[in-house]
């Protein structure tokens, strides 16, 4: 199969405010060519994340060769490099893709196969994009991290507290955690936000401004086993390691500006780990090919009606402008479920 020499892409040179029309620009640049285990896939949509608006954050830094970023795909493979063994060209796939290596806001981009599953027939592309990096993040926080069995007969009787149930993470978590049998709390402060979790699988809302535990107890429910902790570790921790039930477990994807105290969960012998969903495609972990195992059980998990996606708004066409747009929307800190980028000149 043939491909263009060159490819539209949206990128950066300087790290600017989002408000500043050259933050994020138009750029044409040469197609990659995949080589080993590399496919090169055309992407159809792409999902903006915080960890997007993290990395074009201002900063005294200057870029020699613009630089795309974007780690939330869906796309066609277009062509694969000489030790591909998963997909062949024509395959439609979904995937985060590597914080190592040049991001999906482009026409083309080279992912390893492992880091890739194939795409749920039953979604568009904007839906399917809105899914991967936030559903690897999920299910390696509760089942690798945490250590949730994903039997609902092995979590019988477990409670899990979710911090920021609405948000991209917790649409996500919340349907996995409930699946598993896990009774679900919630957090959230407004209605719209818990009314969205509440959809998705959460069974009780609480509010993350207030302390946990007391709101928990005047719910009838046990102190919480697990703890997934999806905004500000700082701010919450004192009263997750208050809420924890004693031998639990506090997973967070969101790192501490200061020192945090964990000699608080030494009492309870509590457990506290990070998730990071890049960190097996970063090292090249023996297990890195569990993110394609996982995002093909993902894809069952749509098919079969047990997952939805969390697409709450689509822009197009994909363009500097409107992936600008994308980045405030996300600045605000209101954002509920995911916004898709779609459409090169569609």
């Amino acid at each position: 199969m043939t491909h263009p020499q060159t490819m539209k892409a949206v990128a950066l040179t300087e790290y600017l405010p989002i408000e500043r029309e050259d933050s994020l620009i138009d750029v044409e640049l040469p197609t990659p060519s995949p080589q080993g285990r590399d496919l090169l896939v055309r992407v159809k949509a792409v999902s903006v994340n915080p960890v997007d608006v993290k990395i074009r954050a201002p900063k005294a830094r200057t870029e020699a060769q613009p630089r795309v970023i974007g780690w939330d795909a869906a796309g066609v493979v277009e062509a694969v490099g000489d030790g591909v063994t998963l997909f062949e060209p024509g395959d439609e796939v979904y995937y985060a893709g590597s914080i190592k290596r040049s991001g999906s806001n482009a026409e083309f981009q080279l992912v390893d196969e492992r880091i890739v599953g194939r795409k749920p027939k039953k979604l568009d592309w904007a839906e399917a994009a809105a899914l991967p990096l936030t559903a690897i993040t999920a299910w390696e926080a509760l089942h690798d991290r945490l250590r949730i069995a994903t039997e609902p007969a092995e979590n019988a009787g477990k409670t899990i507290l979710i911090i920021g149930a609405a948000g991209g993470v917790g649409s996500i978590a919340t349907q996995l955690a409930d699946l598993a049998g896990l009774t679900v709390i919630g957090t959230a402060s407004r209605r719209e936000s818990a009314d969205w979790a509440l959809a998705r699988g959460a069974h009780h809302i609480v509010d993350h401004y207030d302390d946990f535990a007391s709101q928990i107890e005047n719910l009838g429910l046990n102190a919480p086993d697990y703890i997934l902790c999806l905004n500000s570790t700082d701010k919450h921790w004192d009263n997750m390691a208050n809420a924890l039930a004693p031998q639990g477990a506090i997973c967070s994807i969101v790192e501490t500006e200061e020192p945090v105290e964990l000699t608080k969960l030494k009492d309870k012998s509590g457990t506290f780990v990070w998730e990071f969903m890049f960190t097996r495609a970063m090292f090249e972990t023996p297990d890195m090919i569990a993110q394609h195992e996982l995002l093909n059980a993902i894809a069952d998990l749509v098919e079969s009606g047990k997952v939805s996606t969390t697409l709450a708004e689509r822009l197009s066409p994909f363009n500097a402008a409107n992936m600008r747009e994308a980045h405030r929307k996300l600045e605000s800190g209101r954002m509920i479920g995911k916004l898709v980028v779609e459409g090169f000149g569609e």
